[in-house]
């Protein structure tokens, strides 16, 4: 979609599909062959040409993410607040790539030839770690790997810090980098993912009656949270306010939610009540539609369930147009509803053409739509039945 914030935005509201054939790999033999990766990626704009080498992907990607976040916020991490300012990055996989890497060198070269930085590529509290090192963050520092609700853990956890009085600010959010061989054989072989190899721009497709899996893509979103004095007191832009947080299980099953969204509609309701708010407060959702059947009907259900069958809420996934980032995908969908909350804009749900009637309410189908957006939900969902909920508010 972009490099930055402003890009990557810009490309949402114009309802920009980020999606194509596989170019890090060749794709040939496998059933899925698209993906949403990062185009133009050059780490060394953002880091040291002799570092990049040490660091996975998805480490390369947070740490590029958190200096526009870093840029965008004016925030500086003086030795006089460092102990105060802590990094929360959250990951579902980590450094993938440098698994498959170095497993081809172990056996085609032995084990003395493994990379001395294979394991800190790879771990992934490495992001998190190195974003404290470079930014000299001496505050709370943690990692989630929470599936693909990991990076909206990450950022509710971090609003906890902040609230209990452990951080007076938090670097927060997710990275992922799984567009590699084993990466999309693996949930090609789950049969999640959608086969328009052909189309690949139209291949997400949330609520669609045509939609036949998700799409893989690759990533990180940073938000900076910080507690509301410290902000003003040094005069920082505020974007959005953070009032809600909600966590869930569904206990049900590995991969599936419940038939009746329950995890879900626990997970909202929860945060709705963290943030002492009612349904009917709640204009935009952005919402995990991944594109899959079952998970996309059984959110339906879910928010039907919350904002009642007749609700009107506007509800967006712009993974129709990112791909599924995994653990990657809540950070940067918190910093799409904050952008919403900003530009009072709901972003669009594209490749909505054919309507499933199991999947009836609206999904700012295509086009953006100009909206006053006072409080916006973000979700999140993983695989084990673990759920995230955040909520955002217009701040005044």
């Amino acid at each position: 979609m972009g490099i930055g914030t402003e890009e990557t935005w810009k490309a949402i509201r114009q309802g920009v599909s980020g999606i194509g054939r596989i170019t890090a790999f060749d794709p040939a033999a496998f059933a899925s062959q698209i993906a949403g990766e990062v185009k133009d990626f050059n780490p060394a704009q953002f880091i040291e040409k002799k570092e990049v080498k040490k660091m996975g992907r998805f480490i390369q990607f947070a740490i590029a993410a958190t200096e526009f976040a870093l840029q965008s916020s004016g925030l500086k991490v003086t030795p006089d607040v460092a102990e105060g300012v802590g990094v929360y990055i959250g990951s579902g996989i980590g450094g993938f790539e440098v698994i498959e890497r170095e497993h081809k060198i172990l056996l085609e070269k032995g084990p003395g030839r493994i990379s001395p930085f294979f394991i800190p590529a790879t771990i992934i509290n490495l992001a998190s770690g190195y974003v404290s090192i470079r930014t000299g963050a001496k505050g709370p520092n943690s990692a989630t790997a929470t599936a693909c609700t990991s990076s909206a853990h990450a950022i509710g956890d971090s609003f906890r810090l902040i609230q209990r009085g452990f951080a007076d600010a938090m670097i927060c959010g997710g990275a992922e980098a799984a567009i590699t061989p084993m990466g999309v054989g693996g949930f090609a072989a789950m049969r999640a993912l959608s086969q328009r190899n052909d189309e690949p721009q139209r291949a997400s497709r949330p609520w669609d009656k045509d939609r036949d899996g998700f799409v893989v893509g690759e990533g990180s979103g940073v938000l900076i949270l910080e507690e509301l004095e410290f902000a003003q007191r040094r005069g920082a832009p505020i974007l959005a306010e953070v009032v809600g947080y909600g966590m869930s299980a569904d206990a049900y099953h590995m991969t599936s939610p419940s038939e009746d969204g329950d995890g879900a509609y626990r997970v909202m309701k929860l945060a709705l009540k963290d943030a002492g708010l009612e349904p009917s407060d709640i204009q935009y959702i952005n919402a995990h539609g991944t594109s899959t059947d079952v998970g996309d009907k059984i959110e339906t259900i879910a928010i039907k369930r919350v904002f009642g069958a007749d609700t009107k809420v506007a509800v967006s996934s712009t993974k129709s147009m990112t791909g599924h980032l995994l653990g990657g995908a809540g950070g940067l969908e918190a910093g799409i509803t904050v952008m919403a909350i900003r530009d009072q804009v709901a972003p669009p749900t594209i490749n909505h053409e054919n309507p499933d009637a199991d999947c009836d309410l609206d999904y700012v189908p295509n086009v953006a739509r100009p909206m006053a957006i006072e409080c916006a939900l973000s979700n999140s969902f993983g695989f084990g039945g673990t759920n995230g909920c955040l909520i955002f508010k217009r701040y005044h």
